[in-house]
Formats: structure tokens, C-alpha cells, sequence
């Protein structure tokens, strides 16, 4: 049987995908054992490209070539802007963030990176691009989080954040990316290929971020 593009893709970035699903971060959140301080610097720095994000699936929808698909990227942006965006307003609540700590610290390396990527994925118009770009951003999420051991951390910032990235709806749509990848991706192979593993690379950056100041 052929190997799907999607599992290519992931197998080509394999090494780099695996260090961030096993990162540090990510085995701290599941344990809830993040210290305070790291985990603001986290969510603080992951809530500055929601407006990217949102960017990119607009983009997605615009090129998409199916209504059954834009509809799926319509909702999935309404749960962004709805329930991911709310549990970002709670948590900085809850570890009392104020709107200085959110605002003044620079975007780390990788969130400019984030920020950069989705834009420039959303301004190539490309179908494969856009997917490219949400296969990693999603599907590592949903890696990790279905890897959480059980029972969660009593914490919502913690639990949340996993239920956020493994339920039922969440893993239907990592399963849509990757099928709608598979069926355009091959078209625009390099694009895609390039597009996947700067993003895949931007990711395990993101998490190493976050413990840069304890350097």
C-alpha cells in the first residue's frame, strides 16, 4: 500500500516531530508540574498568533475547492475565536496575568516565526500550503495530547489544554487535514514538503522558548 503524503510528510520530519511531542513542556503540562512562570511565558507568547492562525484558516476556506470543506474550516474558526481564545482569557485570570505581562514582552523567535509562516502560507493562495502549515500546527498537538496519561491534572489551565487537543470533534478534524492533504498535497509536493517542516521545525522551537530564560 502507498504511503499516504501526510505520513510522508511526518516521516521526512520525524526526528524534529518526536522531540517536540516528547518535549519537556509537554510532559510537565500532563503532569502539571509547569512552573507558574513558565507556563505564562507559554500562553502568552502561544495567544499572539491567534490572530495569524485565524488569518490562515480564512485563507484555507478561500481556497479550499470544496463547500463540504469551508464549512469544516468555518466552524473550526469559530471554535477558535470562541472556546481556545476564552480558556486563554481564563488562564491568564487564573495565574494572574496582567495586561502588561501580556503585552510587554518581545514575541520570542518562534512566535515571530509562527506569526510569519501562517501569513506567508495564507498569502501564496495555495490550498497545499494552508493544509501544510495546519497538519503540523494540529496534528503534533493532537500527538501529544492523546498520549496524556490519565488522570489529568486537577488544574483547568492544565486539563483544558490537553481536552482542547484530544476530543472527538478536535481528532475528526486533524483527521480531515490529513485526508485533504493527501488529496491535493501531491500536486504541490515541494511547496507542502517546505511548508511542513519549517513548521514542524517552529514548533519544537516554540516549546525550547519557553525554558530560555531559566538558561
Amino acid at each position: 500500500m502507498t504511503e499516504r503524503f501526510s505520513q510522508t510528510l511526518r516521516q521526512q520530519n520525524l526526528p524534529t516531530w518526536s522531540a517536540a511531542v516528547g518535549h519537556r513542556f509537554v510532559n510537565e503540562l500532563c503532569a502539571g508540574t509547569i512552573a507558574d512562570p513558565v507556563m505564562v511565558r507559554y500562553l502568552v507568547q502561544d495567544h499572539r498568533f491567534l490572530d495569524s492562525f485565524l488569518t490562515l484558516l480564512g485563507a484555507a476556506i478561500a481556497t479550499a475547492d470544496t463547500f463540504e470543506a469551508r464549512l469544516r474550516f468555518g466552524r473550526f474558526a469559530g471554535m477558535i475565536s470562541s472556546d481556545e481564545n476564552t480558556y486563554f482569557l481564563r488562564a491568564f485570570e487564573a495565574l494572574d496575568v496582567s495586561p502588561a505581562q501580556r503585552s510587554e514582552p518581545a514575541d520570542t523567535a518562534p512566535t515571530a516565526g509562527f506569526k510569519a509562516i501562517m501569513r506567508e502560507a495564507a498569502a501564496t493562495r495555495s490550498y497545499a500550503a494552508a493544509l501544510a502549515v495546519l497538519n503540523v500546527a494540529e496534528g503534533l498537538y493532537l500527538d501529544w495530547a492523546v498520549k496524556a496519561p490519565k488522570p489529568y491534572p486537577e488544574h483547568f489551565v492544565y486539563a483544558e489544554w490537553i481536552t482542547l487537543h484530544d476530543n472527538p470533534a478536535f481528532n475528526d478534524f486533524v483527521a480531515f487535514l490529513q485526508a485533504e492533504l493527501d488529496r491535493v498535497g501531491p500536486q504541490e509536493a515541494a511547496l507542502a514538503s517546505d511548508f511542513y517542516a519549517r513548521t514542524v521545525a517552529l514548533e519544537l522551537a516554540f516549546f525550547d522558548a519557553v525554558y530560555a530564560e531559566e538558561a
